[in-house]
């Protein structure tokens, strides 16, 4: 591979998100580890993907599953060591992958130990200026500075006493840091150089839209009123232009590196447009285009999507990604088997209601969950751009809904009253084999709760068994890798509920979203994403890769 392909590996790789706690347990503790990061090195090799991005593994107190972060610069005890780290990145480059690692700049961990001098510091201090607080309103500044409502449920402001709140829009454990200081933006500076001297390939932006935030106006606006806005340059939250100053001086720390160091900013935001300004050369380099999680499995809303954020990819010369699955929502086999509804929030709310039933009676149908799962996964990974996998969709795993609430981790579940369920059930550990305590995930149990039914999705189960999800999973990134040879996409005219397109000369792409079947293009066949039915049919939820 040339110097000019080392750089831009990131353009069109397939990333594998290991949720660290939940892929493999080494010694016994029910936690996930990076010496079984390690040990399955092969695996993800022989899964075809092109590098592993690790979600935190940092020391933290789990108050949202270590997205609460207490030392940007060392590892969760209970995750390994530094050492355990750089064998695990050994490992993964020895069987020619890349390391992505996620940062977390927009808050740290309460017992992070800037904050705990901050709390000891008192109003006005230094300590005190690297987080956002604020005096209260009323008297003796006894209420919240604004009804500002935090994302995982009650207020966004937690009190600490004599009339000062601090601003967390997370947890309460994770207070949000001050982009303005100084301070902050060259500690950061530091932990991306640190990861980046281990041998770490890229890095994952968590929360990217959030960091620049304008706190100066006294009273602050109410919650209506910036809803009312939307983010975007004038709402004080979010998507502010100022953010991008601080990715230009990331860039410049990627850059330095030979080759660069990637980057990709999870950034919710609905304009393309904007999002695509993360995407720059100057900034990230790539955004998360987190459209076709939240559409309905239609193929009017995909050719929409398709078209929309390559269009804006192209403006900026970064490439798109996409995503299915991550671990902040229900995994995509089972959205698909739920009903599908146009409106993203009306979709999540049915999501919700049927994980509050605990199982109980779900309207989910699993097959045509799974056949569009796959369908969607081939049409997905024949796309120009970048195709990020969360672990355990490569084995078909639906969500576990029936967790007890006694075994419940997620933050939103707590300060939501439990109205809100949360995320655990895309968290479940992974089952590596048909039986055991914890079916292979490691000797003594894991940490939250496996089905009985988890061995039939195995990898012992499903690896080289025709038709398993797992082997079209290989034999698609498999031509994947051999086909890729450009970024052009060009539609070819199909019947509706049909979506057609060309890769190149030897590479197209025919879906059917329809629920019956439809007529088959002229071609021959490489793969299909499930049973084929007669020879001149594309079955309903099927995808095919032909060639000419």
């Amino acid at each position: 591979m040339g110097p000019q392909e080392q750089s831009n590996w990131w353009r069109d790789a397939t990333v594998y998100q290991i949720y660290p706690r939940s892929f493999a347990d080494t010694n016994g503790d029910g936690i996930g580890d990076l010496r079984g990061v390690a040990d399955r090195a092969a695996y993800l090799a022989a899964l075809g993907v092109d590098a592993v991005w690790l979600s935190p593994f940092y020391p933290s107190k789990l108050a949202d599953g270590g997205y609460d972060v207490d030392d940007y610069r060392n590892v969760d005890p209970r995750i390994g060591t530094l050492v355990d780290f750089d064998a695990m990145v050994a490992a993964i480059h020895e069987v020619g992958l890349r390391v992505v690692v996620d940062v977390v700049p927009n808050h740290t961990g309460s017992s992070h130990p800037w904050f705990q001098e901050a709390l000891a510091a008192g109003p006005g201090s230094k300590a005190r200026a690297r987080y956002h607080f604020r005096t209260g309103r009323g008297p003796g500044g006894a209420e919240p500075p604004s009804d500002w409502d935090s994302i995982f449920g009650g207020s966004a402001w937690e009190p600490v006493g004599a009339g000062q709140f601090y601003l967390h829009f997370y947890a309460k454990e994770q207070p949000d840091l001050n982009w303005d200081n100084p301070e902050v933006r060259q500690d950061f500076l530091q932990t991306l150089r640190f990861w980046a001297d281990r041998g770490v390939d890229g890095f994952r932006i968590d929360v990217a839209h959030g960091l620049a935030k304008d706190l100066s106006a006294d009273p602050l606006p109410s919650q209506a009123e910036i809803d009312e806005i939307g983010p975007g340059p004038t709402h004080p939250l979010w998507d502010r232009d100022e953010v991008h100053s601080i990715y230009a001086e990331w860039r410049e720390v990627f850059d330095s590196y030979d080759p660069p160091r990637a980057a990709v900013g999870e950034v919710w935001v609905d304009d393309p447009a904007r999002r695509a300004r993360y995407a720059t050369p100057a900034g990230l380099g790539q955004a998360f285009n987190f459209d076709l999680l939240r559409a309905p499995f239609e193929a009017a809303d995909y050719r929409a999507i398709v078209a929309r954020n390559l269009a804006q990819a192209a403006l900026t010369g970064s490439t798109s990604t996409w995503v299915l699955s991550n671990h902040d929502v229900i995994r995509h086999r089972t959205r698909f088997g739920l009903p599908q509804l146009r409106d993203p929030s009306a979709a999540q709310e049915l999501g919700q209601a049927w994980l509050r039933s605990n199982g109980i009676e779900p309207p989910e149908d699993r097959r045509t969950g799974l056949a569009r799962a796959r369908a969607a996964t081939l049409f997905v990974l024949a796309l120009p751009g970048s195709a990020y996998l969360y672990q355990g969709e490569e084995l078909g795993l639906p969500e576990v809904a029936d967790l007890p609430d006694s075994a419940r981790q997620d933050p939103a579940f707590f300060r939501s009253g439990g109205r809100e369920v949360g995320r655990d059930g895309a968290r479940v550990p992974l089952p590596w084999k048909r039986t055991g305590t914890s079916f292979g995930f490691g000797d003594d149990g894991a940490h939250l709760p496996q089905p009985p039914w988890y061995g039939q999705f195995s990898v012992e189960a499903e690896a080289g068994r025709p038709g398993s999800t797992l082997e079209i999973y290989r034999q698609a990134l498999a031509l994947r890798r051999r086909l890729r040879d450009t970024e052009e996409l060009t539609w070819i005219d199909a019947p509706a509920d049909v979506l057609h397109f060309r890769r190149s000369d030897a590479w197209r792409c025919v879906t059917n979203f329809a629920a019956g079947a439809k007529p088959r293009p002229a071609g021959r066949l490489m793969m299909a994403s499930g049973p084929l039915g007669p020879k001149h049919e594309i079955p309903a939820h099927t995808t095919l890769w032909l060639s000419d």
